[in-house]
């Protein structure tokens, strides 16, 4: 079906001049011309401000606040728009009508010709118009429905992203747990070779040092038999009077001489390491060494107030009046620990679960208790600190600060006196928190602690392990 010319002139007519098609929302001008009135308002923001607008098709002067709506030209496009889409409806193929017919039996569209035909025969035929509003709510239902998966799969997608996110953050988490570990064991194994070397090293020249006095012993008794030797040799060569000259003196002095037996079996090294022990569990290890440390009444602060079991040490501003002692800390609220360290390797536990606050370590026994009490390795302190502002710290010479990705609930101490070293553990992780550099410790010393308001510090018992 053609389009008949008037309808082509009424398009033409309705047609803007600037964007050439249908007119949207038409307005007239001055002149009486009509355009789409965004094309006339965006043609006047190009002409010369001098000037002023004008018409595209006449030139004639108008004003865009002069713009009227056109209504009746508004309601012609409609009916073309109409018009257009009732031209552009399907077509039966084979017969060229309107397919205004729909068969149910086989979900078909038909045109009254094609309803004719004996395949259709018997069959349910209806109007589209009537049958399509069913489908059309048949459609909407099954868009409800696809909308409802599509949401559902819009939220399983949201939280699979989430999934995707934690599970990428647990293997980083883990990754950068995997290397921490190994990087502690590391720092570990290597502290442990340095131990096991300069008792090797001490060892070795120990023993190198008995052997060279023996060798040099063995050595004058060589010369004094040799000398021996050249003095009976040179008696036999010698005249008869000679050989029998205090003869009887002479055999005495040395058949007395015995034979020493020598033994020539070399000393066996008793320095070794079963490494691959060590590799297994570090914590087995530390605690190989471990002993039981109690608190000492007569170091603590006045204001410190020790357990029974002298495990538990707290702070409290009591003011205590206890007995004068030349041992016990009156600046600082500090206490030591009842075991001596003179020789050997040692470990022990401190439970700071509870507290927020600390200082931990080892001292020499007779450090100042004064004013002029420096934490520092140089005044005989070894000692690490928690406190809230700065974190955790190792007191070295110049503070060293210390970063773990976990807050400490149990440390270890571990001392190795003749190697002089002296490390702290996170007993909770199994990780190696520092080291001090190497000392040379002659003096006895004991355990450290400084102890801060509403932090107390618990001591656990060798079979209070705190963790396995």
């Amino acid at each position: 079906m053609g389009t008949s010319i008037s309808t082509i002139k009424m398009i033409q007519i309705s047609s803007c001049s600037i964007c050439k098609e249908l007119m949207s929302h038409p307005v007239s001008i001055n002149c009486g011309h009509s355009y789409c009135k965004s094309c006339i308002q965006r043609d006047c923001n190009k002409v010369n401000s001098e000037t002023g607008p004008g018409c595209p098709l006449c030139g004639s002067p108008f004003s865009l606040e002069n713009l009227r709506p056109n209504k009746d030209l508004e309601n012609i496009i409609d009916v073309i728009k109409e018009m257009e889409e009732e031209g552009n409806k399907m077509l039966c193929k084979e017969h060229l009508e309107k397919l205004d017919l729909f068969c149910e039996d086989e979900g078909q569209l038909l045109c009254w010709r094609c309803n004719w035909e004996d395949r259709h025969k018997g069959h349910s035929v209806a109007l589209v118009g009537d049958v399509c509003r069913g489908y059309k709510e048949k459609f909407q239902e099954t868009v409800k429905k696809l909308s409802e998966l599509q949401e559902n799969h819009r939220a399983q997608l949201r939280l699979m992203t989430k999934q995707i996110k934690a599970w990428k953050a647990a293997i980083e988490d883990q990754r950068q747990r995997i290397h921490s570990n190994f990087e502690n064991l590391q720092r570990f194994l290597h502290e442990e070779e340095k131990s096991y070397l300069w008792r090797l090293e001490n060892e070795g020249e120990q023993v190198l040092r008995s052997l060279k006095d023996a060798e040099a012993n063995l050595q004058q008794k060589y010369e004094k038999t040799e000398s021996q030797v050249q003095e009976l040799e040179a008696k036999c060569e010698g005249p008869a009077q000679d050989i029998l000259q205090d003869v009887k003196n002479t055999l005495s002095r040395f058949e007395t001489v015995k034979l020493e037996p020598w033994e020539a079996e070399l000393p066996k090294v008793q320095t070794t390491c079963n490494v691959s022990e060590l590799y297994f569990d570090v914590k087995t290890l530390l605690r190989c060494h471990q002993v039981s440390v109690t608190l000492d009444p007569s170091t603590a602060h006045p204001d410190l107030i020790l357990s029974k079991d002298r495990r538990q040490v707290t702070y409290k501003q009591c003011h205590k009046n206890l007995e004068a002692s030349t041992e016990r800390f009156y600046v600082l609220p500090c206490v030591l620990g009842c075991k001596d360290f003179t020789s050997g390797r040692y470990y022990f536990e401190v439970s700071v679960e509870n507290a927020t606050t600390w200082d931990v370590g080892v001292c020499i026994k007779d450090v100042p208790r004064g004013f002029d009490m420096k934490k520092e390795p140089e005044f005989g302190f070894w000692t690490i600190r928690m406190c809230k502002k700065d974190g955790l710290g190792a007191l070295t010479s110049t503070p060293t600060s210390l970063h773990l990705t976990e807050k400490p609930q149990l440390v270890g101490v571990f001392l190795d006196y003749e190697a002089g070293v002296v490390s702290f553990y996170n007993v909770t992780s199994g990780s190696h928190i520092f080291t001090f550099p190497k000392a040379s410790f002659r003096d006895t010393l004991r355990p450290f602690f400084q102890v801060y308001e509403h932090s107390p510090l618990f001591l656990p018992a060798r079979n209070d392990q705190g963790m396995g």
